[in-house]
């Protein structure tokens, strides 16, 4: 199994050395999982040699544009090539109803001849919040993050974590830094892939570098960091971390372990 960032940059990464922070998971059986599914999609897989037919899968964590601005591209391309089967869309029941409604719809909505629905799209496979799906063998467990609070509600963002060739992974995703959800998954945890900000002026809704930078040693040594922004980054492995997600760069099991007993 294989774990390919197709970008490591924030929602505004410009240019094409690095892309917003969507992934790929491979099996060894040649299905693809695509987690989170951005605005910049089209050249982030073609960046890495990949193209919208190889994703056979596509898990949405939530509704920003970084993570659900490619689904038109994908949902076109794949409905209108017939090598292509539709997708198996994975995202929880909230996140459905407006992903079509409030997102897609727009521009997806009207098909020459009839109107079409998310379906039309997607095979849809809804999640139960907090719950879990299956793929390849793996179970993925989604768990909420507070990533936006409207003054309203919580709006709904799913980290994910999971265990793959007897590893323990977690992605946040998009996340503040909120020790009592994540905590947990911490510990379980043997490698994380935390979204991280790194400008001087914190938005608030990710977790900031000198947030994370006071977690203990123990935890810090198996965090590596994404969704950061262009320019100066700190020196993450002096400070403790596993260090900055490079665009492109792929981890396996072999890979993490070395990094763990390292």
């Amino acid at each position: 199994m294989q774990l390919i960032f197709l970008g490591s940059g924030s929602a505004f990464t410009v240019g094409d050395d690095n892309f917003q922070s969507n992934m790929l998971l491979v099996s060894p059986n040649g299905r693809r999982l695509l987690i989170d599914c951005g605005s910049d999609i089209r050249f982030s897989l073609r960046k890495c040699g990949f193209k919208y037919g190889d994703v056979t899968d596509i898990y949405i964590s939530h509704l920003h544009a970084d993570h659900v601005g490619g689904m038109e591209f994908m949902g076109f391309s794949t409905k209108f090539d017939p090598r292509c089967s539709r997708p198996k869309l994975h995202l929880c029941e909230d996140l459905v109803a407006p992903l079509w409604e409030r997102t897609l719809s727009g521009g997806m909505r009207s098909l020459q001849g009839k109107l079409a629905t998310l379906e039309t799209y997607f095979d849809v496979q809804p999640v139960k919040p907090n719950g879990s799906f299956g793929w390849e063998g793996i179970t993925f467990q989604t768990f909420s993050t507070i990533h936006i609070l409207d003054g309203e509600m919580e709006v709904p963002s799913y980290g994910l974590f999971f265990e793959f060739d007897g590893l323990k992974a977690t992605i946040t995703t998009d996340t503040q830094f909120c020790l009592d959800r994540l905590w947990p998954y911490y510990e379980r945890s043997n490698a994380i892939f935390h979204d991280c900000e790194t400008t001087p002026f914190k938005s608030t809704v990710h977790a900031h570098y000198e947030e994370l930078k006071v977690l203990p040693p123990e935890i810090k040594r198996k965090m590596w960091l994404y969704h950061y922004q262009p320019g100066h980054r700190p020196d993450a492995v002096a400070d403790g971390f596993a260090g900055f997600v490079q665009p492109g760069q792929s981890f396996n099991r072999d890979i993490l372990k070395a990094c763990l007993e390292g």
